[in-house]
């Protein structure tokens, strides 16, 4: 058995190189190493692979489908070599993680906290944004977002219950302007918005009658990025905003808001961990991934 295999990271070299030097280089041995090596090689399997020539080396068709065949193979040794090295190693290294501003339960710190005692030589580096973009383009490990706006192409956990949106606004308010009955009402009403940039357009409130959704394009009286900033003015007495009941539930069980047309939204899929579809996961992210599944399905 070694001597069937032995050459071929050899010939692997020399077939992606398609040059004794480089493959030479690549594998840390001289050009003569390489080409005794495959020399042996061919010898074994009794044909010839490779096409030599004074300029070029090229694959015989021998070799096309000898390099097909084991190429994948050979990756996949490679892999699994790697992760049972891994089995003896601490997770280790800094993971990035984008993290939605609402994903209000996962933000808590207590299932970042466990981790981090579970994992003491990982270091945590969390953007919070409500920007979507390509989280592997700009260098993220994995993301948490709502499921809905995640692409189909990722792996995604859960890592909340249910959620749901709902208007709010200060007893104070409600007592100067009346409840709004209808999402419709709304126009009438001062509202508080949220953008996520100064360029896009304010949110659209969304709700559902009748087993159809639709959306109210509120005309704001006052629009901001930032949450916190919207509780404040909406606890003020400045208006009605709109967010999720659970970012919502500490000012209300004060008695600072009221929770508003209720009725008009129910409950839809919450917040995932997600990141990319690789044969091999980064052990720093496995441990993530690792911790969060042991919450699925539970409050964090």
């Amino acid at each position: 058995m070694v001597d069937d295999l032995e050459g071929i990271s050899v010939f692997l070299a020399v077939a992606e190189a398609r040059n004794f030097r480089l493959a030479g280089e690549r594998l840390g041995v001289t050009r003569s190493a390489v080409s005794q090596a495959l020399q042996r090689l061919e010898d074994r399997v009794g044909v010839a692979l490779v096409q030599r020539t004074t300029r070029s080396v090229s694959l015989t068709e021998a070799g096309e489908v000898f390099f097909d065949a084991v190429r994948p193979s050979v990756r996949q040794v490679r892999d699994a070599m790697q992760t049972v090295r891994e089995m003896q190693a601490r997770p280790s290294g800094l993971l990035r993680i984008t993290v939605s501003s609402i994903a209000e339960n996962f933000l808590s710190g207590t299932l970042l906290a466990g981790f981090m005692e579970a994992c003491p030589d990982i270091k945590l580096d969390i953007t919070i944004t409500d920007d979507e973009f390509d989280i592997v383009e700009a260098g993220f490990d994995a993301g948490v977002r709502l499921g809905e706006v995640i692409e189909q192409d990722m792996i995604a956990i859960s890592v909340s219950e249910e959620q749901r949106q709902c208007a709010a606004a200060s007893p104070s308010y409600l007592e100067r302007r009346g409840h709004p009955r209808h999402p419709r009402e709304l126009q009438d009403h001062a509202c508080i918005g949220w953008r996520p940039r100064p360029d896009t357009a304010p949110y659209r409130w969304e709700f559902t009658e009748n087993d159809r959704d639709f959306d109210v394009s509120v005309d704001p009286t006052v629009t901001t990025n930032d949450m916190g900033m919207m509780i404040r003015m909406a606890c003020a007495g400045t208006g009605i905003t709109f967010g999720m009941v659970e970012t919502f539930q500490p000012y209300v069980e004060r008695g600072e808001l009221l929770p508003l047309l209720e009725d008009f939204c129910p409950p839809f899929p919450g917040f995932y961990l997600y990141y990319p579809r690789r044969q091999r996961q980064p052990l720093k992210l496995r441990a993530l991934v690792d911790y969060v599944r042991r919450f699925d399905g539970r409050q964090i």
